[in-house]
């Protein structure tokens, strides 16, 4: 489903956006309606701490989809962790997991 920035839009894609309240939240896809053009996005952040955790309705043209991660650092790794965690995302934690070893690896000089 392409949004209104012409990015092709699918389930598990993570975005950004503005509720009609103007309220931003970042999320990822539960579900998509193409013919009616609407995503259901589960809210990770939001300004709104009410809609954290909740899934809520968006036009394709009110969302963004954030570009993929680019991980560099034991930090980001951390964080995108926790994020997996948090959002129950098991196959996400695993892959995150593994790259956090492989860096763990190379540190310690055990490749």
């Amino acid at each position: 489903m392409k949004s209104n920035n012409n990015q092709i839009l699918k389930t598990g894609d993570w975005v950004k956006g503005k509720s009609l309240d103007s309220e931003l939240i970042v999320g990822y896809i539960e579900s998509l309606d193409i013919p009616k053009g609407v995503v259901k996005v589960t809210v990770v952040t939001s300004d709104n701490k009410e809609t954290i955790g909740k899934t809520i309705s968006f036009l394709t043209k009110q969302v963004k989809r954030l570009p993929d991660s680019k991980v560099t650092n034991k930090e980001q790794l951390l964080f995108l962790i926790d994020l997996a965690l948090s959002t129950g995302d098991e196959e996400w934690f695993i892959e995150l997991s593994s790259k956090l070893k492989a860096m763990k690896q190379l540190v310690n000089g055990k490749c």
